[in-house]
C-alpha cells in the first residue's frame, strides 16, 4: 500500500534489486529533524525513552515483561498522534507541494508504527500460540484501513443490504475475522430474503459457533484445536451437502471459513497486502500457530499474495524479517529504507532492554542501541534547539558517549548568553571541566569585542583564565583613568574569593573597595587601604601615581589621617616613583605631572607637620 510505496521513494537511490551497501550513506544526512510536524515525536519519545532507562530492571517476569509492552504501546500513540498531526496538516495546506510531502511523511510514519507494532507482538511480548493469531488480527485491523470508506459508505447506506457492495463489506468483516459484525450484516440481509432464512440461520451459527483462541488461559490449545476440527467438519458437511449451493456468495464466505486458499485469495482485492491474507489464512487453518512456525506460512503467504506479478517492497522485506524473527535484519532493513534514525534508535533500545540483543556486538567495539543511540543524537545536534534532547541520550551511551557529548557540544553555536549558560549548565554537571573553560573564554572574547567589559570579567573568572582577567581588569583601570569612574560597580563589589585569580583583579577588586570606604567616608580604612596596595606591591608601577593622587583628598582633611610613619611611607613612594621613573626627563618635562609632584611633596611636607604638632613628638629624633 501507501505505507510500501513511501518507503520504497525514501531509500536512498535504490536501483534495480536492493540498495547496494555503496548507496546506504546517501540517507545518512537527518533531514527529518528540520520537519515542523515531526518535532512532536522526538520531543514526546524523549521521555518515554528517559523513563525507560530509568525503569525498574529488578521486575520480574510479567511485572517487567507488562511495563516492556506498555513502553512500546507509548511509543506508538507517539507515532499515531504524528500522524493524525501529519495528516491534518496535508488536509489544510494549499500549497501542493507541502501536501505532497505530508503525505508522504504519513506514509512513512503509518509503515513505522506498522512494523513497530508486529516486533511488539512478536519480540516485546513475545505472545504464545492461540494469543499470538488474536494479536496479528488486531494489527491486521489497525492497519489495513483501505477498506474502511466502502465499509462506512455501505453502512450509512438507507438499506445496506440492497448495496451493490454489501457482499463486499461481508466479505472484509469475515477476512478480519470480525464475525459479530458480519452476522449483524447478515441479518439484515435475511430479514429482507425470507425465502433463504434456513441458509442463513446455518451460516449465522457456523459463524457462532466458531473456536478462538482467548487470551486468558481459559482454555488448553488442545482442546481449541479439538472444538476447531469438530467445527471445520461441521463447516465441510454443510459444504458437501450443497447447503448453500444457491446462493454464490454464501457459498465462497462457508470456503472461506474452511480455509480454502483459493477462495480466500479471490478476495484479494479486499486484504490488499500479503501480511492481511496471512492472518486470514492462519485464522481459518491454524488458529493455534506456534511462532516459530510463523516463517514458513508468512513466506508461501507473500509468494500465493504476490503470485509472481510483482517483486516485494523493502517494507515487505523488512516485515518478512520479523517473521522469520530476524530481529538484527529488521533492525538493519530499516536503517537503510528509513530516512531517519528515530525509529531504529528507540526499538533497537527497547529490544536491547527486553534482552533480546545481548549477543549482537557490531565490530567497531560499541553495540548496536550505542551505535544507533549515537547516530541519532548527532543528527539533533545539527539543530537549534533539538540538541538539547541530544544530550541525554548521549547520557544513556556508556560506551563513547561521552566523547561524542565532547565534540558535539563544542560545536553549538553560542549566539545568546543564555544559550551559553544553558551549554555551560550541562557541562559543569558532567565534570566537562575544558568544555567548560573553552565556552567562558569564547562568551569573554565576544563580551570583549562588545566592549561589555563586566561580562567579559565575569566570563574569565568563570573560565579562571589568569591572563584574560589581568587583561580586562587593565581595561577596567584605563577606563577609570579616562572617565574617573567605573562601570559595573555591582560585579566589581562582590568579586570575592574570585578576586585571587590575578594579582591585577585583585588590584581592581582592592582599589574598587578604597573607594567605597572613601565614599562611606571610613577615612582612617580608605588611607590603610591605599597605603598597603603600594607598599605590598599590588599595585602595578604604572598606577602608583594615581594613588597618590588619591591621597590628596586624604591629606587634606581637616582630621589628620595619616600617622607619621604612614606620612613618610608615602614620601619614600613618591620618591621611588619619581627617581625610579625610566622616563625621568619626560616627567619632568610634562608640567601637570611635575606640578603634580609638588602638591604631593607639599601636601605630605603639610600633614607631617600637623602630625608631629598633633603627636607631640617624632619619633626618634
Amino acid at each position: 500500500g501507501a505505507a510500501a510505496r513511501a518507503l520504497t521513494g525514501s531509500v536512498a537511490g535504490t536501483g534495480e534489486g536492493a540498495p547496494s551497501s555503496s548507496r546506504v550513506f546517501v540517507v545518512r544526512r537527518d533531514q527529518d529533524i528540520y520537519i515542523q510536524t515531526l518535532r512532536k515525536l522526538f520531543n514526546e519519545s524523549h521521555g518515554i525513552f528517559m523513563g525507560l532507562q530509568r525503569s525498574e530492571e529488578e521486575l520480574a517476569g510479567k511485572s517487567r515483561k507488562a511495563q516492556l509492552v506498555q513502553v512500546s504501546k507509548n511509543y506508538r500513540s507517539v507515532i499515531r498522534a504524528c500522524m493524525e498531526d501529519m495528516h491534518q496538516a496535508a488536509v489544510s495546506t494549499r500549497d501542493p507541494a507541502l501536501q505532497g510531502q505530508y503525505s508522504t511523511q504519513v506514509s512513512i510514519l503509518s509503515a513505522m508504527e506498522l512494523i513497530w507494532n508486529l516486533c511488539e507482538i512478536l519480540f516485546v511480548e513475545a505472545a504464545a500460540a492461540g494469543p499470538l493469531l488474536l494479536r496479528l488480527l488486531d494489527w491486521v485491523r489497525l492497519h489495513v484501513c483501505d477498506v474502511d470508506s466502502m465499509v462506512r459508505e455501505v453502512l450509512s447506506s438507507e438499506s445496506p443490504s440492497k448495496h451493490k457492495l454489501f457482499w463486499n463489506v461481508v466479505d472484509v468483516f469475515v477476512l478480519q475475522g470480525r464475525m459479530d459484525e458480519a452476522r449483524h450484516l447478515l441479518s439484515k440481509e435475511a430479514s429482507a430474503n425470507p425465502t433463504s432464512m434456513n441458509m442463513y440461520k446455518i451460516l449465522d451459527d457456523l459463524m457462532k459457533k466458531m473456536p478462538v483462541p482467548s487470551l486468558g488461559n481459559t482454555q488448553t490449545l488442545t482442546e481449541l484445536e479439538l472444538k476447531w476440527q469438530h467445527w471445520h467438519e461441521e463447516c465441510q458437511r454443510y459444504l458437501q451437502d450443497g447447503t448453500f449451493a444457491s446462493n454464490p456468495h454464501m457459498e465462497s464466505i462457508c470456503k472461506i471459513l474452511l480455509g480454502d486458499e483459493d477462495a480466500i485469495l479471490e478476495k484479494k482485492e479486499l486484504m490488499t497486502t500479503w501480511y492481511h491474507f496471512l492472518v486470514t489464512r492462519l485464522l481459518y487453518s491454524h488458529p493455534t500457530v506456534k511462532p516459530l512456525e510463523l516463517r514458513f506460512y508468512a513466506q508461501s503467504s507473500m509468494d500465493l499474495f504476490l503470485g509472481g506479478e510483482s517483486s516485494p517492497e523493502p517494507l515487505d522485506m523488512i516485515l518478512m524479517a520479523a517473521f522469520e524473527f530476524e530481529m538484527h535484519q529488521v533492525i538493519k532493513e530499516c536503517s537503510i529504507v528509513l530516512s531517519n534514525w528515530w525509529f531504529v534508535a528507540h526499538l533497537t533500545d527497547l529490544l536491547d532492554h527486553c534482552k533480546l540483543l545481548q549477543s549482537h556486538n557490531l565490530y567497531f567495539g560499541s553495540n548496536m542501541r550505542e551505535f544507533l543511540l549515537l547516530e541519532y543524537a548527532s543528527g539533533l545536534f545539527s539543530h537549534h534547539s533539538l540538541w538539547q534532547l541530544g544530550v541525554d541520550y548521549f547520557d544513556h551511551c556508556p560506551e563513547y558517549g561521552r566523547v561524542y557529548l565532547e565534540l558535539h557540544i563544542e560545536r553549538i553555536p553560542l549566539s545568546t548568553e543564555q544559550k551559553a549558560l544553558k551549554v555551560l549548565r550541562i557541562c559543569e554537571q558532567r565534570q566537562m571541566h575544558e568544555q567548560v573553560r573553552s565556552i567562558c573564554k569564547i562568551m569573554a572574547m565576544k563580551a570583549l569585542r562588545n566592549n561589555r567589559l563586566g561580562s567579559a570579567l565575569s566570563w574569565s573568572i568563570r573560565a579562571k583564565d589568569a591572563a584574560f582577567a589581568t587583561l580586562i581588569s587593565d581595561r577596567f583601570l584605563k577606563d577609570y583613568c579616562e572617565r574617573g569612574c567605573f562601570s559595573d560597580l555591582d560585579l566589581i563589589d562582590n568579586l570575592g574569593p574570585s578576586m585571587l585569580l590575578s594579582d591585577r583583579l585583585t588590584f581592581l577588586g582592592k582599589y574598587r573597595e578604597f573607594h567605597r570606604l572613601y565614599g562611606e567616608k571610613r577615612f582612617p580604612e580608605a588611607a590603610r587601604l591605599l597605603l598597603t596596595l603600594m607598599t605590598a606591591h599590588i599595585a602595578p608601577c604604572s598606577f602608583w601615581m594615581t594613588l597618590l593622587t588619591d591621597a590628596l583628598p586624604l591629606l587634606e582633611q581637616k582630621e589628620v589621617i595619616f600617622s607619621a610613619e604612614q606620612t613618610y611611607e608615602l614620601m619614600r613612594c613618591l620618591e621611588d616613583l619619581t627617581a625610579g621613573n625610566p622616563d625621568k626627563q619626560k616627567f619632568q618635562d610634562d608640567d601637570v605631572e611635575t606640578t603634580k609632584v609638588e602638591m604631593l611633596r607639599l601636601a605630605l611636607a603639610r600633614n607631617l607637620a600637623r602630625v608631629i604638632v598633633k603627636e607631640g613628638t617624632v619619633e626618634g629624633s
